[in-house]
């Protein structure tokens, strides 16, 4: 019996000892899984389906054809845009060299007008000494007279033509830069048809099946980048009074067992309990009460070698340890984020090779306008 007795003790000598120097500075839970982005890809343009180039569980890299629509009426409108902004250019052309033979029209109007108010000053001294006939005289002044109106009237011809052309040249002309809005918006609904992966990952939740007519904004498959996924811990509000942001965290799967180990790093806490973020939060202040210890999610980055050597998958089971020996952290995030944390340039490149077709068509229908754009700049 003193055996047993000093075994107990020192057993429990061992494990306050344990407790006080390890223990205690260690916060443990089971309410852990692994989260992660989920994009959903969705119709940008409606259309039949022709072709769908990858099913669930398939891996997909960044800019891969996953889904094809039916391209032959957006064929249509594409090339009906092109027409429009060839017509404009064309019409907006005109209106240039219609202005720069205005002007030369004013030109030899004012030159008429000299010629003619010199001979009404000619004949009205002749007159005066009665050596040409009243006729005469009065030809010349309504010579005089047609003259000034026709120069009126080829000067108001010359600014109604400005109004229409403006004071900027014939690629920044409002009628010019509408075609070119018409014809952008085309080409995007004619790249839209083809649907990309903006990730690389890997194929879930697939709906779209060949031949079905969708609409724009209709799901049809999500793609899933494993290479980005955290553990979301869910951690007792009593856990977390010594909980810092950049302390260390060890986390086993239940997929891989005891066998694989992860290392990780605190790098948020949630703002409040996940209880407070449903779609119907608690109303404690109405009913019968019962105290319910809340749970705060706490989000731990993965160190990546480790999540590339054993990857993880999404809604994973786990069992995390944080060690809160450190409390030099943040308990809350201070600083503000800066630049953005996901990005993809797929959608970018869709509009690749438009703006050289659009100088292209502005060139072949009378882009370089000559010395009329020289005296609009002016």
């Amino acid at each position: 019996m003193t055996g047993l007795l000093l075994l107990f003790i020192g057993t429990g000598a061992l494990y306050g000892l344990y407790w006080f120097l390890i223990a205690r500075f260690h916060v443990s839970t089971d309410d852990a899984y692994v989260h992660g982005n989920q994009m959903a890809l969705m119709a940008q343009v409606g259309g039949t389906v022709i072709a769908v180039n990858a099913d669930n569980t398939d891996r997909v890299r960044q800019g891969q054809e996953l889904v094809l629509l039916d391209p032959s009426d957006a064929r249509i409108a594409l090339d009906q845009a092109k027409a429009k902004l060839a017509q404009t250019v064309r019409a907006i052309h005109q209106l240039h060299l219609q202005y720069a033979e205005q002007q030369a029209v004013i030109a030899a109007q004012r030159a008429q007008l000299a010629q003619s108010r010199s001979d009404y000053e000619r004949s009205k001294s002749l007159n005066a000494r009665n050596a040409i006939s009243e006729e005469q005289f009065q030809h010349a002044r309504t010579a005089w007279h047609m003259a000034q109106a026709q120069l009126q009237q080829a000067e108001h011809g010359l600014a109604s033509l400005q109004v229409q052309i403006g004071v900027t040249d014939l690629r920044h002309h409002p009628d010019v830069k509408q075609a070119v809005a018409a014809l952008r918006a085309a080409w995007l609904d004619h790249e839209r048809t083809t649907v990309v992966a903006p990730m690389s990952g890997y194929i879930a939740k697939r709906s779209v099946q060949p031949g079905q007519q969708i609409r724009p904004g209709e799901p049809l498959m999500a793609v899933v980048p494993l290479a980005h996924v955290w553990v979301q811990a869910n951690f007792k509000e009593t856990e977390l009074g010594r909980m810092r942001i950049g302390q260390p965290a060890t986390i086993t799967a239940d997929f891989y067992g005891d066998s694989v180990t992860y290392h990780g790093t605190v790098v948020g806490i949630s703002p409040g309990t996940g209880s407070v973020f449903e779609l119907l939060p608690p109303q404690n202040a109405t009913g019968n009460w019962i105290k319910v210890v809340q749970r705060v999610p706490v989000r731990i980055a993965i160190d990546q070698d480790q999540l590339q050597k054993h990857p993880l998958r999404l809604g994973l089971s786990l069992q995390v340890s944080v060690d809160v020996h450190d409390t030099d952290g943040e308990v809350l995030t201070q600083q503000a984020v800066s630049g953005p944390l996901y990005r993809t340039a797929v959608y970018e490149r869709q509009l690749d090779g438009l703006q050289a077709l659009i100088m292209r068509i502005i060139e072949d229908n009378g882009g370089n306008i000559g010395p009329a754009a020289t005296e609009i700049d002016a």
